[in-house]
This record gives C-alpha cells, sequence and structure tokens, in this order.
C-alpha cells in the first residue's frame, strides 16, 4: 500500500529517508504466488542499492518464506553490515552492492 503524497516516504530496509530513486519490493514476490495487489499483495518502499543487496543474498523461494521479517533479513551479518555502512551515504547514493 502506498502512503499518501504528503507523507514523507522511508526506506523498509535501511530507515533512511527516500531521495529521487524510489522502487518498491515485493515483500513476497510475485513469482511465488504472493497475494496480488488487489487483496493486499506488500510492497514496501526502498532504495535500489537496498533492494539489489535483498536480491543479491537470498533467491526468492527464500525470501517467499521470510521475507516480510526485516528483523530477519538484518540478522544476516552481510546484509547487517551493508545497512551500517550505507547509514553514512546520501539518500540517493547508488554504487553497486558486491556479493
Amino acid at each position: 500500500m502506498r502512503p499518501e503524497k504528503d507523507v514523507p516516504l522511508v526506506c523498509w530496509l535501511c530507515e533512511r529517508g527516500m531521495g529521487k530513486h524510489v522502487q518498491w519490493h515485493h515483500t513476497i514476490p510475485k513469482s511465488k504466488k504472493g497475494p496480488d495487489g488487489k487483496k493486499g499483495r506488500r510492497t514496501v518502499p526502498i532504495h535500489p542499492i537496498c533492494h539489489r543487496a535483498i536480491h543479491a543474498n537470498w533467491p526468492n523461494a527464500e525470501l517467499a518464506r521470510f521475507g516480510e521479517d526485516r528483523a530477519f533479513l538484518l540478522a544476516n551479518e552481510k546484509l547487517a553490515n551493508f545497512v551500517s555502512w550505507i547509514a553514512k551515504k546520501p539518500v540517493d547514493f547508488n554504487g553497486r552492492y558486491r556479493r
């Protein structure tokens, strides 16, 4: 569900404000039969680099099981280190994510 226009967006993963570039991440991948948009498929705002970081660490089959659990994703050491690192970058920073 997308918020009202006047509500500032915050990245679901790193919890920083959003800049010019916003992607919408399906917490349960569409390819894994997540519920459709009309029935409540959950999409969350996310920075492009944060989006790449999630998909670089887990295949869609695993995200279908625990993709809505942000705490579980952040328990992964690589992703936790990434979130700590990205916290110091500008909101529109869009470098490469290395596996």
